[in-house]
């Protein structure tokens, strides 16, 4: 079994699959197949889940037994049962809707599906969906780049390996509100949630004050309703919930946007404002993350020239497979 070699499978249920192959087969000794069923797992050494609409996947794999089997692949069975007959989980790179999938906790998930969004798990982080707005509302902003260590070789010439900021691409972007003690960040930005996203982490402050355990939390209605649940808009009536904030805790920029007051090690340079925010200010917010075999990052690296996390994942899946030959 050569090490150097390795098969990577990418999630192809829905979503950015084929930009994450184009990418990944770049670079030096790597091969892609689509995953859309559980035996396509058998073959691979890791796994990506792109970037696209994280309900539509889940609906998708937990129809046909996909989402038990990717569970197994990616936490460990602890039983022998997962594919390859490995008890420990197989490397793993969510990105975007990816990153939704793998957290254990996520807000803001739509509101018309059963039981809420359908999650594989294996990262202690709660995620707020769509925290940076619709489709409308994507951006590129500069995001700290992989480390350095382990990151793969590129077969062209010139290929982006220095330690310089990431050219993150936000397409209806989620964001980890807050990481567990074993999850490694590997990334933070500052920047104001859209209305609906503030409104969301609004009643997650409450629940939380009030001692209540969230896991999984609905898209909360932003529209001020009437006794009878009309949302029309009448004479002094407001159509949407104020999401404010108490003006003691904002800070102007140059350019009059406001933040909140940070510690002096914030990177302020990655903020951003963007239209249809919210009224209540800025958060530090983490943008990638990492725990063992299973990396996550909010933004699509897939859709960039720039290789370094795509050789970076590849390094984490070579390293990988070195280990499982010496056991």
């Amino acid at each position: 079994m050569d090490a150097a070699e390795i098969t990577i499978g990418v999630l192809a249920l829905q979503g950015a699959f084929e930009e994450h192959q184009e990418r990944l087969e770049r670079l030096d000794g790597v091969k892609t197949v689509q995953v859309r069923t559980p035996a396509d797992l058998a073959s691979i050494d890791g796994i990506v889940l792109p970037g696209g609409e994280s309900t539509a996947m889940g609906l998708i794999g937990s129809h046909d037994g996909t989402w038990d089997a990717l569970k197994r692949f990616i936490n460990g069975s602890g039983d022998g049962t997962s594919c390859g007959g490995d008890q420990k989980g197989k490397p793993t790179w969510g990105t975007c809707a990816g990153m939704v999938l793998l957290s254990d906790r996520c807000v803001g998930t739509s509101a018309v599906i059963e039981d809420g969004q359908a999650l594989i798990g294996g990262l202690d982080v709660l995620v707020c969906r769509n925290y940076f707005g619709s489709q409308i509302s994507s951006f590129e902003l500069s995001t700290p780049c992989p480390p350095l260590e382990g990151r793969a070789s590129s077969k062209e010439v010139g290929a982006l390996s220095e330690n310089r900021d990431y050219p993150g691409i936000f397409i209806r972007a989620p964001a980890i509100l807050n990481a567990g003690p074993d999850v490694e960040v590997l990334g933070r930005v500052l920047a104001t949630p859209c209305r609906q996203a503030a409104v969301v982490l609004r009643e997650l402050e409450r629940k939380i004050g009030a001692g209540e355990e969230v896991i999984k939390m609905g898209v909360v209605d932003a529209l001020v309703r009437d006794s009878e649940g009309s949302c029309n808009e009448g004479e002094g009536k407001k159509m949407y919930i104020d999401v404010g904030a108490d003006e003691s805790a904002l800070a102007d920029d140059d350019d009059g946007i406001q933040e909140e007051k940070k510690d002096a090690n914030v990177f302020t340079e990655n903020s951003l404002h963007l239209p249809g925010a919210a009224s209540c200010g800025g958060r530090e917010v983490i943008c990638a993350v990492r725990k063992n075999n299973i990396i996550s990052t909010c933004f699509h690296p897939e859709l960039t020239a720039d290789l370094r996390w795509h050789e970076y994942f590849v390094g984490v899946v070579r390293e990988s497979k070195l280990k499982d030959i010496h056991v």
